[in-house]
């Protein structure tokens, strides 16, 4: 069954208004501050919602439910590491954040150990984000290809370049009322998927407890075995959410430019807590999704078994729903994989510009030569995602999996550099940078060599970088405690 002609007037309909309702945004960009940051105008509840939507992707939607048809909802105990990482972020790094006027989370490292190591996690950021959002947008060609059957290259090229347009336009605010937007787009259109296959089963609900349970217990959600080579175990997932949310949340420019933006620091600190209880809710969903879909095909098998766990999902909403509300489902789910890309877009072209451009090629140029620079570096690195995702489309993996290793790699890393500025004082650049290197190097062995879960990598990678970079460090370090302390009170005096 191919898209009908209504799903795909919907499809456009939503693209065009999504679009549209973004650049409108454009008028309230006249500085830097208001480009990367909103302003600082923006209410927390939105931000919050927009953290959920920027880290979610096109991924989630089609991953997530593939992962529970395959196994159960034990998924969730990283999600619950998710929750913990948070709180980590909020209290040891947001005030960090809010003790100065800066706008990139690398410019903090340069507070602390200077220039050079602010390049060092910078330019990381930059390479592994590009290389995790090359994967993201091919999950996007991967559900237009289930959906449109044909003319993949064309319609990924479509979709990247109205949510270009748009980031392009508007900047933060545009970016985070869109992912607001769609955020309620897309949990809305799986919540009603979820209750029409239910309502599709015989038996209902009671049919799919019947059928998890004789698969093992599908709706199981702990497992508290111990094994280093399973990902969604108790403590591999415990331990290895947290770590991963606390790099993700509190040393990548992606979600730290959401929580950059918010009026001060307690209501960053309220959106990024907040924001737990929601990104809970909507793996609950994913996962339950995917267990109604095993036992949707246990009563009505498809015609030819799924090539891969992405394709389940998508599958179902272009040959078993409706005309017209198919649309909105389909709708829904670019709605996510263009909330995190309008996300990604902004986040690299602002650190490319803050700790790059800016301070080593035109380090004294006017705010109207900066926003301009700004609009030509986020269609740049559209250009370097899609071509990322020409590449990664020959890789025969799951595309969440994929993507979430590929981050966790070097997030240990950086990570391991913030903890040395926020709880030592003995550590300095040197010590540092040589911890980084040290750890980057060990998890090329164990990804290469081992079959450690990657739900591992980020607690790996933080302990190498810490305990070689404190051991590294000669003589003692400056202290971030005293230095932000007095540059907020100087900030407070103004």
């Amino acid at each position: 069954m191919a898209i009908s002609w209504l799903d795909l007037l919907v499809v456009i309909a939503y693209l065009a208004a999504i679009t549209i309702f973004g650049a409108h945004f454009r008028k309230r960009q006249r500085s830097l501050r208001d480009y990367f940051l909103g302003g600082r105008r923006l209410p927390w509840w939105a931000i919050s919602f927009s953290v959920v939507s920027a880290e979610t992707s096109i991924l989630t939607v089609i991953s997530t439910p593939g992962i529970a048809y395959h196994s159960n909802l034990g998924f969730l105990q990283l999600v619950f590491g998710y929750m913990v990482g948070r709180v980590v972020v909020s209290f040891a790094l947001i005030p960090r954040y809010f003790a100065g006027e800066i706008f990139t989370a690398y410019q903090l490292i340069e507070q602390r150990f200077g220039r050079t190591l602010k390049v060092f996690t910078g330019a990381l950021f930059l390479t592994t984000r590009a290389l995790a959002e090359g994967v993201r947008v091919l999950a996007i060609a991967v559900v237009i290809g289930v959906i449109f059957k044909s003319g993949v290259f064309g319609a990924l090229l479509i979709v990247t370049a109205l949510t270009l347009f748009y980031t392009f336009e508007g900047g933060l605010t545009a970016v985070i009322w869109t992912d607001v937007i769609q955020l309620l787009i897309y949990l809305t259109g799986t919540a009603v998927a979820l209750a029409l296959a239910l309502h599709a089963i015989p038996g209902g609900w009671t049919e799919v407890s019947r059928l998890a349970h004789s698969q093992g217990n599908m709706l199981a959600v702990f497992n508290f075995h111990f094994n280093w080579h399973e990902p969604y175990l108790f403590w591999s997932g415990l331990v290895g959410g947290a770590f991963l949310t606390t790099a993700s949340h509190g040393t990548d420019q992606l979600i730290v430019q959401f929580l950059l933006a918010a009026r001060n620091r307690r209501q960053s600190q309220a959106a990024l807590l907040s924001s737990g209880l929601v990104i809970l809710l909507q793996f609950t969903l994913f996962l339950l999704m995917g267990v109604v879909l095993f036992a949707f095909y246990k009563h009505f098998p498809p015609p030819n078994a799924f090539a891969r766990a992405d394709q389940i999902f998508p599958t179902f909403v272009v040959t078993q729903l409706p005309r017209g509300l198919a649309g909105l489902l389909i709708a829904a789910i670019i709605a996510a994989g263009m909330a995190n890309l309008s996300a990604a877009f902004n986040s690299l072209a602002s650190s490319s510009i803050m700790d790059f451009y800016k301070p080593f090629v035109r380090p004294n140029a006017s705010d109207k030569h900066y926003l301009a620079v700004s609009r030509a570096m986020t269609l740049g690195w559209g250009v370097v995602l899609v071509a990322i995702a020409l590449v990664a489309q020959h890789l025969h993996r799951s595309v969440l999996e994929l993507a979430l290793t590929i981050a966790s790699v070097p997030y240990g890393s950086m990570l391991g550099i913030f903890l040395l500025g926020v709880l030592t004082k003995r550590a300095n650049s040197r010590g540092a940078l040589t911890g980084a290197l040290v750890a980057l190097a060990t998890m090329g062995v164990v990804v290469g060599c081992t079959s450690l879960a990657w739900t591992w990598y980020v607690a790996l990678g933080t302990v190498v970088t810490f305990t070689v970079g404190w051991a590294a460090s000669a003589g003692s370090g400056t202290g971030w405690g005293r230095t932000a302390g007095s540059k907020q009170q100087a900030v407070e005096q103004a």
